[in-house]
């Protein structure tokens, strides 16, 4: 932008008549000046309108979401409607994956631009220095993930400590259900290597298992309700066994478990079930994703879009309701992509 235009001292470039100034005519450099300032005013006018009202990013991204059934599929799927409608410019690729751990390796690989993972993976991963773990960053809080374990209702499991030399659905290798079902079975005195029988599946596999009593049980990690689990329940008697009596004894396992907070699901969650009374357990945040190097423009688009579809998003997948305004800047343990903290800076609150 050009400097600003000084403005005219009375007495030099004009003078006054009785009533009225007569306004002097510009010379040529006078001219230009105004002509610039006039240019750059509506080159701000026109950001201000794409950055308001919609976005000119153009060509491919890719986003990694998760397991067929699980809840980061669903809202994939229908982020990637939203993103169509306020982008249309931007062809958007999904890609599935194992979970949050498989999520942050296609991130940073570049196998894919924007993601969803867990607090606690996202912790994990860059405490282990994994590859390109120094370039994560956030572009907002969503929703939370419940901890779900899953039994039969006839089952004499009535916490974790009672899995001991059972069959148990612990979630793929590189997901983040895997990830808290070790801290949840060390918490509870278990070893995950000897004291259970894990069945290394996710959570588009788990359910038809314990259907067919190839497992006793299993542990899930996603928003409520989770469809794969709801089905479940339309076909057999399940129930979910409470967690909440590991917060203490998961949180003294070290730093990275501070990420696990106290929650309770509610008897409704799961209509299904015919519930009588919420269950106590443990909840993680979910964070919106990118690296830092991608697109400013982009990532405060994709952001605008997240927090405008929550209330359509949130017919179809309970947990996207819970996207707030005020509490999506709250990335620990990522700093916010400068694109998204100027979405934020510009939104209303």
């Amino acid at each position: 932008m050009s400097s600003r235009t000084p403005l005219p001292r009375p007495g030099r470039d004009w003078q006054y008549p009785a009533m009225f100034p007569r306004l002097p005519r510009p010379g040529r450099r006078r001219a230009v000046q105004a002509g610039a300032a006039a240019a750059a005013v509506l080159a701000l006018l026109v950001w201000w309108l794409v950055s308001a009202h919609g976005s000119s990013s153009s060509g491919r991204m890719s986003f990694a979401t998760g397991v067929p059934t699980g809840v980061y599929a669903k809202y994939g799927d229908l982020l990637k409607e939203d993103l169509a409608r306020d982008m249309p410019s931007l062809d958007v690729r999904l890609r599935r994956s194992q979970g949050s751990l498989d999520n942050l390796r296609q991130l940073t690989s570049g196998e894919a631009d924007f993601t969803l993972a867990t607090a606690d993976a996202v912790a994990t991963y860059r405490d282990q220095g994994r590859p390109g773990a120094a370039g994560l960053r956030a572009c907002a809080r969503l929703y939370d993930d419940y901890i779900q374990l899953v039994v039969e209702k006839g089952s004499r499991v009535r916490s974790a400590r009672d899995l001991k030399g059972m069959r148990v659905g612990v979630g793929t290798d590189q997901s983040g259900v895997q990830l808290i079902t070790r801290r949840l079975l060390k918490a509870a005195g278990l070893d995950f290597d000897k004291d259970i029988r894990p069945a290394r599946v996710g959570i588009d596999q788990m359910p038809t298992l314990l259907e067919r009593g190839e497992i006793d049980a299993f542990f899930w990690s996603g928003g409520l309700p989770t469809n794969a689990v709801q089905s479940l329940g339309k076909r057999l008697s399940i129930r979910l066994v409470p967690l909440g009596d590991l917060i203490g004894p998961l949180h003294d396992l070290g730093p990275e478990t501070r990420y696990y907070r106290a929650a309770v699901m509610p008897a409704d969650a799961y209509p299904e079930l015919r519930a009588t009374q919420a269950v106590q357990t443990i909840a993680v945040a979910n964070l919106l994703i990118t690296m830092d190097h991608a697109d400013p423009e982009l990532a405060e688009s994709v952001t605008r879009s997240v927090m405008n579809s929550r209330d359509r998003i949130g017919q179809k997948v309970h947990a996207a309701q819970k996207v707030d305004l005020r509490t999506a800047i709250f990335t620990d343990p990522l700093d916010l992509h400068t694109g998204a903290l100027r979405y934020y800076l510009s939104a209303k609150p």
